[in-house]
């Protein structure tokens, strides 16, 4: 199971601040240092809060006025290209396993990675984002729930991510899980665990 961001997506979030700085016409250093995945960040990755509602957080904690339009374009604009070789590592591990992807993530964000990653995409039995389990990584309990709903046991999971919370949380509700700094990190892991997935 892999997360999307940073393993199979590029992500910059500067490029989300520079957009609504030039908006706001304000520097966008002042943004980055504002900027915080708070409350209201998380309740929109479970789901709890809409992006009208996420945005209208951002305007205070932010102090920037800009329109839900200027908000969206900016958070919609953090996508990079797929990681490189990830594609075919996609392709040759799905010969020998079922793949399975587990995000933070939200609908807008979802309508513009779905499409970036269209290819990488269809490797994976069935992507799973924080937003329509109404619980997010890393709590335990979500990893728990995706072994649930797919019917297999949590330790028959190898999990990928570039964030060690969220490692973390997998490894507590049983799953095997790796950090992810490069490719050559899915690569090259598995097989120190005795598990070949190309």
């Amino acid at each position: 199971m892999f997360d999307l961001g940073e393993v199979v997506i590029g992500i910059d979030f500067g490029r989300a601040f520079r957009s609504w700085a030039r908006d706001a016409r304000c520097d966008p250093a002042a943004i980055t240092t504002q900027f915080r995945m708070d409350d209201a960040y998380e309740r929109h990755e479970r789901g709890e809060l809409d992006a009208v509602g996420y945005f209208a957080c951002l305007r205070k904690s932010l102090g920037i006025d800009l329109s839900d339009e200027d908000f969206l374009r900016g958070w919609n604009d953090i996508y990079l290209d797929p990681v490189e070789g990830i594609e075919q590592l996609l392709r040759e591990a799905s010969h020998r396993f079922p793949l399975y992807g587990f995000t933070n993530s939200n609908p807008s964000h979802r309508e513009i990675w779905s499409v970036l990653i269209q290819r990488e995409l269809t490797y994976f039995r069935s992507i799973f984002l924080s937003s329509d389990l109404g619980i997010r990584k890393p709590e335990p309990r979500a990893f728990s729930l995706i072994a649930s709903i797919t019917e297999r046991p949590t330790s028959s999971f190898l999990f990928f991510d570039d964030t060690a919370e969220n490692v973390i949380g997998a490894k507590e509700a049983g799953m095997q899980a790796l950090l992810v700094r490069s490719l050559d990190d899915v690569r090259d892991a598995p097989g120190k665990l005795g598990v070949d997935i190309t």
